[in-house]
This record gives C-alpha cells, structure tokens and sequence, in this order.
C-alpha cells in the first residue's frame, strides 16, 4: 500500500493541468489519486442552495493547499463532469477539504439536479463518523456520463485548504489513516493537558472549601472556561471523538469569546484579588476592574455577532484588544515587578503572566508569515503547542502562587493564635482577680438586697393598708350615692303628684315619661364613679325641664358652656353636681320679689387641667331659706351634705382636690339675693 501510495504521489505531481472540460474513464482508467483541478470548473455567483448556477468557468486562483484569510465570505460551487466509456461501473471518493458548509448533488443528461448529501463544520453533528462525510461518492455506470456539483461555503474569513483530488478506496483509507495518526498525536496532547487542568480544577475547589477566598473561585473559573476552549478544539480535529459534536457551534461561540473570558476578563478578575489590589494599589484596581467590564461587554457582543453569522467580528474585535492591551499590560508587569520585593505573590502572578505573554506571541509571529495579521489572529482559536505550553506553565504559578498564599494566610493564623494563648492567660489572670472584687461586691450587694427586701416589706404593708383604705372609701362612696338617689326620686314623685292632683294629665304623662328617663340614667350614674361632661350636661337638661313644667313656666334656666371644652371627653363625677340644681330649683323659685326663678350652669376652663362649675340663682338666698324653713323636724334635706362627703371621699379615693364653694349673694349686697355655687374639678 506504501509503495502503491508514493507511485500515484508521483503521478500526482507530474499531473498535466490543462484544463479539460470532462473526465473520460475507459478500461485502462486506474488512478489512485488525481489532482482535479484540470477537470473542475468554478462559479462564485449568487445562488441558493438547491440549484447551481448556470456559468462556470476555470478559476484555479480559487484553490489553495494551505490556510489562508480570504477577508470575505466563500461562496462557490464545483462542477465535475464524469464519462465512463468502459463497459464497468468506476467508483471513486471525491475529497475538497474541511469547510463550513459543503453540499453534495448529481444530475443525470435531461433530469433534474437531486442532492446526494450535506455536511460540514457548522452543519454536522454526526459523531467520529461525520468526518467520513467529507469525502463524497463517485459513482457512473458503465457508458454513462453524470455531472456533480458541490457547493462549498465558509462563513469564516480563515479557510482551510481547498484542493479537489480524487481517491479510489484503496489510496483513501491510506490518506485517512495518516490523517488519522497525524490528528492524533495533536489530540493526545489536548487531553494530557485537559486532564492537567482538571486535577488544578479540582485542587481550586479542594482549596476554596478549606479556606473560602474569592482568588480560588476566579482561578476555577478561569481553569474550567480553559478546559471548554480545549474540548471544543478537539471538535475540529479530523477523526476525533469531540465531548460536544452533538453542538457543531459551540465551538465557534467558545473561540475568541473563550480567549476573551480566560485571558483577560478572568485574568484581570483573578490579579485583582490575587494581588489584593484595592488595599495596595488602589488606582491599578480600577483600572483592572474598569478593563473587565468592558472586556464582558465585547465577550456579549462577540456572541451577537457569531449569532449573526459576522464570524469575522470576533477576530477583529480580538485582534484590537490583542495590540490596544500590549503596551499596557507590559507597563502593568513593569509597575509590579518594581514592587514584587515588598509583595511575593507578585512574583507568581509575573512569571506566570509572562510566560502566557510570550507564547501567544511566539504563537502570533508563526502564523503572521504563512496567515497574514489577521489570519494569525483568527488561528490563535487553534492554539499550537507553544499557546498550550504557557497556558499550562501559568496555570501552575498561579496555582504555586494560590498555595503560597495559603502558607501565608496558616502563618498568619498561627501567630494569631499564639497572641491569643498570651491574651488568653492574661485573661485568666484578669479573670481571677475581677472574681475576687466580685465576691466582695456580691457580700455587698447581698447585704444591700436584704436592707431594700425589709424596706419593700414595709412598703408592701404600707401599700396594703392604703388599698384597704381606698376599698373602704368606695364603700362609703357608694352608701352616699345610695343616699342621693332615694332622696331625688322622692322630689320627683312630690312633682309628678302635684300633676295629678292638678288634673293636668298631659304634662302628668310628659314629666312621667321624662321622669322615667331619669330614673334609668340615675341608676346608671349610680354604678358609675365618673361620667363625660356631655352626659351630665344632658341629664341636667331633662331634669331642668321637668321642674320648669312643674313650676308652670315661672322659671327660666340656661346652661352655658365654654367652647374650648371637649365635652365628649372631659370627665366628672357622677351625680355631683344634681344636689346643688336641686337644691338651687327648689330655694331659688320661691322669691316673692322675684316674678320669675332665674337658673344659670355655667362650665368654664379655667386652667389646662380645671373645670370650674357655677350655679346660680336668683332666689331668697342661704341665710332667708334657713329662717323661713318650715319641714318637720324628723325630715332634713341632706342633698348638698352628701355631695360635699362625696367631695371629701373623691379627694381622698383619687388624690385630687375637688373644691366647692357656695357664696350668699345677700351677704355682699342686701339689695341682691340669690346664691352662687362654685365646683372646682381638677381633671384626672
């Protein structure tokens, strides 16, 4: 097979590349390989992807044996015209190279074009099997003659090789063996170093769990996006069994935005807390931190632009950053190795920086000759073994530089640690004699205890015997408003008789009714020791009227009160104040001098926290009533008595100060009769 292989390379290459229009095969037709070129004609115009176009010509600059950027998109068809003039059937492979998209078709004189296959970089995703797809089946039976078309597009402006040769099956499965052996050895490698970088991976998240910094999570991070960038370089290795060929563009999203998102935007992520640049050199911080979001930025618009089919985006896109950053990441290592005396995870941090720096240069100018600059730039995406080389001598003094960190942070703890076994026993020393002090404060505080427990004791039978007292007193309160009430219902009985003795039966019905009222509020008021100003005001109301009935109009009374008092709200006690309009009702109607009674209520607020209550009348006055009394002497009005024991025991139950004071008007001038009655009430 060797032997048969260097004979057609001979004839290969002493091959005639006179362009002929048809490939003839007869009997004595057996090629092993055979340059196409002479026998393919080109057609770069616009079509779909079902029908080619209609002109073709001969273009051999189209064709090349080597990558090369085409600064432009690659559209083309291939047109192969095959005659078989032998009496057997020729089968052949026909093999163009490795490309974006690659379409198969046939078509027989007078029949329609009718499509074979379809494969191709971004389009297959047929497992190790999809790499025999690019070799396409030549098929003509005998005395036929078929033309095939193959529609070749690359959306990516780097091309790989594109030469069409013709293999029988023999001469083909020697090319895909050396294909093969020689894709493996590359392959091989990849995964040596996939495995490296996941036993760093795995280290990372050992380091991290014990000792949680966030150097260790952009270091993972940074390892594992490495380890996508190298799984997916597999996928466009011819023969190998890539993780993701099920995702045939996964490995065009992960290309440049991989190098952006592992050697600058994790990069700059990892030195900023690696070095703990905010503490030390706080404008270098900003400045990295700046210089990461707008690299995530270009990583976002890299993907949009893939997404969009702009493939040639991302690499120009790179291309800026790769010079716009040289200058200042060499000012960068030049600033901190001024400083790495002071600060030795600096020395990590540059030796592993400068040995990623170094190789994507040496990989740069090895593929600016054959690729061009912006060539070279797209085939960084295809690291050479210089590229894998300092990636993997970074990651080891990062790595290194991550450990000496954790030797550093260990030292640290164990001389805290001592300064707190020295802290910790002059603690105890401390400990012992602030327990002395506090025994003699304990003996102190003990005695002090028992002296404040006698005196609660004594203040705890004082309290007792005063809440006693206070118990005895709403007794005795409630015995006088026991008083109160029989003697009022018994002058209210005398009113509603004299209607009926007068046979006056409506005003009877009337005052009864409104009598009925009053009995119900006064059995109320009785339960109650304080009740609102505007209920008082409106059982004073319905009493006044009822004696104004009973007096038959002869008397005028009038209740005025202060507009700034809150009536609602403001209490008084029950009952307090009905004895004195009683008693003013009862004295005051009876002046001969005087034609009608006149009764005013007045409620003022004297001060922020006092009522003052006056009631006054026009009557005979104190002095004139206590001569002229005429009741039997078993009978004493004790109204104005009871209210002002009331008085005395709402002082003493609440501590308060309620104050009555009755005035004589006769006694000032003797022409002027009537009395005043004055109720102070301060509020509780």
């Amino acid at each position: 097979m060797l032997l048969l292989f260097f004979y057609t390379a001979g004839a290969f290459a002493n091959v005639n590349l006179t362009p002929i229009d048809t490939l003839t095969t007869d009997s004595t037709f057996a090629v092993a390989k055979m340059d196409m070129r002479p026998y393919v004609t080109v057609s770069v115009s616009e079509s779909n992807n079902d029908l080619p176009p209609e002109v073709f010509q001969y273009q051999p600059e189209i064709f090349h044996d080597s990558p090369q950027n085409n600064g432009q998109v690659n559209d083309c068809w291939l047109r192969l015209i095959v005659k078989n003039t032998s009496k057997q059937d020729v089968s052949y492979r026909f093999f163009a190279g490795w490309h974006d998209y690659m379409y198969w078709f046939f078509q027989l004189p007078g029949q329609p074009v009718q499509q074979l296959s379809a494969t191709g970089l971004m389009l297959d995703n047929g497992g190790v099997e999809r790499w025999n797809h690019y070799a396409f089946h030549i098929q003509v039976p005998a005395s036929q003659t078929i033309t095939y078309y193959l529609h070749i597009i690359n959306k990516s402006y780097n091309e790989n090789p594109l030469v069409p040769i013709l293999y029988n099956e023999e001469t083909y499965g020697s090319f895909h063996d050396v294909q093969l052996d020689s894709f493996r050895k590359e392959a091989v490698i990849i995964h040596v170093l996939l495995g490296m970088l996941l036993v760093f991976f795995s280290i990372s998240i050992i380091n991290y769990i014990q000792l949680p910094d966030k150097s260790y999570v952009y270091f993972a991070a940074y390892i594992l996006g490495l380890i996508l960038f190298f799984a997916l370089r597999l996928e466009s290795k011819p023969f190998q069994l890539s993780f993701f060929h099920k995702w045939p563009m996964l490995k065009y999203y992960w290309d440049v935005p991989g190098l952006l998102f592992c050697f600058y935007l994790m990069y700059l992520l990892f030195g900023n807390t690696f070095l703990n640049l905010k503490e030390r050199y706080p404008f270098m911080e900003k400045v990295f931190t700046w210089v990461a979001a707008v690299v995530g930025g270009l990583i976002v618009l890299c993907m949009v632009c893939i997404s969009a089919e702009k493939f040639h985006m991302p690499t120009i896109i790179y291309g800026y950053v790769y010079f716009l950053t040289l200058a200042p990441l060499l000012a960068v290592f030049i600033a901190l190795a001024r400083r790495s005396r002071h600060h030795p995870l600096v020395r990590f941090f540059l030796y592993g920086s400068a040995c990623l720096y170094l190789a994507c240069l040496g990989s740069f100018l090895l593929q600016v000759k054959p690729m061009g600059l912006l060539g070279a730039l797209g085939e960084l995406t295809a690291p050479t073994m210089l590229l894998m080389g300092g990636v993997l001598l970074q990651a080891m003094f990062f790595l290194a530089g991550l450990s000496y960190r954790n030797k550093l942070v260990h030292l640290e703890r164990t001389r805290t640690q001592e300064l707190l076994i020295k802290q910790l026993n002059k603690n105890k020393e401390l400990q012992r004699k602030l327990n002395e002090q506090l025994e003699e404060l304990v003996k102190e505080q003990t005695t002090e205890i028992l002296r404040k427990k006698q005196e609660l004791e004594e203040q705890r039978k004082i309290q007792l015997e005063t809440e006693y007292d206070k118990k005895l007193t709403e007794i005795e309160l409630k015995a006088i408003r026991a008083q109160i009430n029989p003697h009022f219902i018994f002058n209210c009985l005398n009113s509603i008789q004299l209607f009926v003795m007068q046979r006056d039966y409506e005003y009877a019905q009337k005052y009864l009714s409104d009598f009925s009222y009053l009995i119900r509020k006064t059995l109320d008021f009785s339960r109650r020791n304080f009740i609102s100003l505007s209920d008082e005001i409106t059982y004073l109301n319905t009493y006044l009227g009822l004696e104004k009935m009973r007096f038959e109009n002869r008397m005028e009374y009038e209740i005025v009160v202060d507009p700034e008092i809150a009536t609602a709200e403001l209490e008084i006690p029950a009952m307090l104040l009905q004895p004195y309009v009683e008693n003013a009702v009862k004295h005051g109607m009876t002046n001969p001098k005087q034609p009608t009674g006149q009764l005013k209520i007045f409620f003022n607020q004297i001060a922020p926290d006092m009522l003052e209550c006056v009631i006054a009348d026009n009557g005979i006055g104190i002095a004139r009533s206590k001569a002229l009394r005429t009741l039997p002497k078993h009978h004493q009005s004790s109204g104005m008595e009871i209210s002002q024991n009331r008085a005395e025991l709402l002082n003493k139950m609440y501590r308060t100060d309620i104050q009555i004071e009755i005035i004589d008007k006769s006694l000032e001038d003797e022409s002027n009769s009537g009395t005043i009655v004055k109720i102070f009430i301060p509020q509780l």
